[in-house]
């Protein structure tokens, strides 16, 4: 047992001195290639060995050939550790400069693309990491150009449409200025109405920006959706009568709900109004509300003949307008947007489709309580 012992701690002097030695090394040699990492832990690996066997055999007085038999066995593991270490590191380095090459391309826009050489298990999980994360750059700047499309398009329709009553408000206090006006007082209704299209427009920016900056405050409080849709239409009854368009309850059930009062009438009411001044003379506006797997769901039904199917996606874009709304009364395109900015807030969603003669445009909330 004592012979074991002193075996046992040879040893362990032997190889502790070269493993520390070793570590030595590899502190100094931290920033060098992987393959002269592997092949400092393999030389210290055998030198350890060696050591550990030379202190043994000394130590139990072996003869001077059963001495050379145990080296020479340890220096040809040692050749072949090494040879093994160097293959391997070669190869490690080469998959880690494959995918160093195939991650230039984020900063070039691009996509990454995997290296198709197997790789060790911690570079496959690397690359699987780089792949998922470049999906989520391609679309964080697709979102980015389609943002900024919006916003160049949102800046030069807001420019026309302030440009024109500005004008013409220009115009009408010039007139009145120089007393050239027979009917002052049909000149100040006219200003008077220009001055609260300008008021709206400014007041749909302000809303949007608190939106996008997500600074919409929301008081939430239980409410009957059969409330909420019933004083929404009351709301938009003038304007359907003045444009000659039947406005109808298609079924409202008294569903809970947990929302903002005002802004979810504002939704209701930009999406009433939307569909009033999209649907002709005689036509007919549907809302219904109706409780469903995924929460409550308002509609509003118009008859605008429907939308291209190629912009239906872009119906919620900041500054989207349809071709054909794209001069006053139409607005500055922020109602459908601001529309979907309210509803996510209420953890809600927006979604739009065509139907015969028209689209609709459905609203999902959550219900109260849920």
């Amino acid at each position: 047992m004592r012979d074991n012992l002193l075996i046992a701690l040879y040893a362990f002097l032997g190889a502790a001195t070269v493993g520390l030695l070793g570590a030595g090394v590899l502190l100094l040699v931290r920033r060098r290639s992987l393959t002269v990492h592997l092949t400092v832990v393999v030389v210290v690996a055998v030198s350890a060995m060696l050591a550990g066997t030379q202190a043994v055999a000394r130590a139990m007085f072996l003869s001077a050939h059963d001495l050379r038999v145990v080296t020479t066995v340890v220096a040809m593991a040692a050749v072949v550790s090494m040879a093994t270490a160097l293959l391997l590191g070669r190869w490690v380095v080469a998959r880690s400069r494959e995918l160093t090459l195939a991650t230039r391309s984020f900063g070039d826009g691009g996509d990454f693309t995997t290296p198709l050489a197997p790789a060790t298990a911690e570079l496959a999980a690397l690359s699987r990491e780089l792949e998922a994360t470049s999906a989520k750059l391609v679309e964080s700047r697709d979102r980015e150009r389609a943002l900024e499309s919006s916003r160049r398009e949102l800046v030069a329709w807001i420019s026309h449409d302030l440009r024109t009553p500005l004008a013409g408000l220009r115009a009408m206090s010039e007139a009145l200025e120089d007393g050239v006006v027979s009917d002052p007082d049909r000149y100040l209704r006219r200003m008077r109405t220009e001055v609260e299209r300008l008021n709206a427009m400014v007041g749909d920016l302000f809303e949007l920006s608190r939106i996008h900056a997500g600074a919409l405050a929301l008081t939430l409080a239980p409410m009957s959706v059969y409330d909420l849709v019933g004083d929404a239409i009351a709301g938009a009854d003038p304007l359907a009568r003045k444009h000659g368009v039947r406005l109808v309850d298609e079924g409202v059930a008294p569903i809970p709900v947990e929302v903002d009062g005002k802004e979810m009438s504002r939704v209701l009411g930009n999406l009433l109004v939307n569909a009033i001044r999209r649907t002709p003379a005689d036509g007919t506006v549907a809302v219904t509300a109706e409780r469903s797997p995924e929460g409550v769901v308002l509609s509003v039904s118009d008859g605008c003949g429907g939308i291209p199917e190629k912009d239906l996606p872009r119906v919620f874009d900041t500054g989207w307008r349809g071709n054909h709304a794209r001069t006053p009364p139409a607005g500055a395109g922020l109602g459908l947007a601001i529309v979907r900015g309210i509803v996510e807030a209420h953890r809600g969603r927006t979604t739009v489709s065509n139907i015969p003669g028209g689209c609709r445009f459905e609203v999902v909330l959550p219900v109260a309580g849920v």
